[in-house]
């Protein structure tokens, strides 16, 4: 059957016409947009001053009562490159949370996984799926997708801790799940730092147990286990970009601890300045400990304990330490969404470090 042309289609500015009439465009004008010879991130460096967000984030424990509506007392830390996103990068969100004594985050579930850095405080818990995780100062606790979780402050003092998510991949595949929990609290049917105590050891797992699943057998990292592997590993080898770095990984795969949130930690010996490098995984920066510098595409961000800082998706960066101490930073990157499909690239300058 012959092909009969479009009526009235005699000139380039009717078909453009008539393909946007059907929600159509022409691959040869909108080429450049979307493929380009390398990334071009939205997302911005940005630096959040822990001096800053301190008072604003004990502030708001005066001001937001969460016994009358507000589920968690959380600041996010929103990417000025990304409007309306909720995102810190263009896959992941940060935020601070405070709960102040005698407070409880109540119950629910999310598809999002989530993770939490202890900033500062003792004597709260996180209870996932039965499991009351218990938090010292620089532990990695773990929530993973659509488990069941509350928290707690059982001392004194108020407790803050960065809250890491995959929201914006989530929201991204439009797969978005919330459920509250018909009780405030969930019964603690496991005993107390259950896994911690089960897989601490991290390269062994009791000889009874089999992987299943994708999901995370342990939810508690210790920070005082990190802190020493660091120190090991540093008096044997450093990467010439990250200092002493570890991956905090799954006990079960030897893998990423979450299947969309990778979690790692850095030792940067004092006076230590690492080489330019960059790579195709998004980057969240919280400082534990000591004082240093990162240049991002020529912006330089001075950095002290509590800080936060990102770094976006192939852009040149490197890190300094202040000579004085070794500094600890901890690192929330989205590697876990790019390995699989063969989308992790990473290239280093050539030459001395600047």
């Amino acid at each position: 059957m012959a092909i009969q042309p479009a009526d009235g289609v005699d000139n380039l500015d009717a078909l453009y016409a008539a393909a946007e009439e059907l929600s159509l465009d022409a691959l040869w004008r909108i080429a450049h947009k979307v493929l380009h010879p390398e990334p071009r991130p939205a997302m911005q460096a940005y630096h959040w001053p822990w001096s800053k967000v301190r008072p604003l984030m004990l502030r708001a424990g005066e001001l937001v009562d969460l016994e009358h509506g507000a589920e968690r007392r959380v600041l996010v830390l929103l990417n000025p490159g990304l409007p309306g996103r909720y995102g810190t990068t263009h896959t992941l969100v940060a935020a601070i949370q405070l709960i102040k004594p005698g407070e409880i985050a109540p119950t629910h579930r999310h598809t999002p996984a989530a993770i939490r850095l202890i900033i500062e405080g003792e004597g709260a818990y996180t209870t996932v799926e039965g499991e009351k995780c218990l938090m010292q100062v620089g532990d990695l606790i773990l929530t993973p997708s659509m488990t069941w979780h509350d928290h707690g402050n059982e001392s004194d003092g108020p407790m803050l801790w960065l809250d890491g998510l995959d929201v914006p991949f989530v929201r991204s595949l439009e797969t978005i799940f919330f459920d509250p929990y018909p009780d405030e609290r969930q019964p603690v049917g496991k005993p107390v730092d259950y896994s911690l105590r089960k897989y601490r050891a991290g390269h062994l797992r009791p000889s009874w147990d089999r992987p299943r699943g994708a999901g995370a057998p342990l939810l508690t990292y210790r920070w005082s286990d990190t802190a020493t592997a660091l120190r090991h590993l540093a008096e044997v080898e450093l990467s010439p970009h990250d200092g002493a770095m570890v991956e905090y990984v799954n006990p079960h795969t030897g893998g990423y601890t979450l299947p969309t949130i990778g979690c790692a930690a850095q030792l940067l010996p004092a006076g230590w300045r690492g080489r330019p490098h960059r790579h195709t995984a998004s980057v969240i920066y919280h400082v534990v400990a000591g004082h240093g510098t990162t240049v991002v595409a020529g912006q330089r961000f001075d950095w002290a304990p509590g800080d936060c800082f990102t770094v976006p998706p192939w852009s040149w960066h490197e890190h300094a330490c202040a000579p004085d101490a070794d500094a600890y930073l901890f690192v929330l990157h989205d590697e876990p969404i790019l390995a699989p499909f063969g989308l992790l690239r990473e290239e280093a300058q050539p030459g001395p470090a600047v």
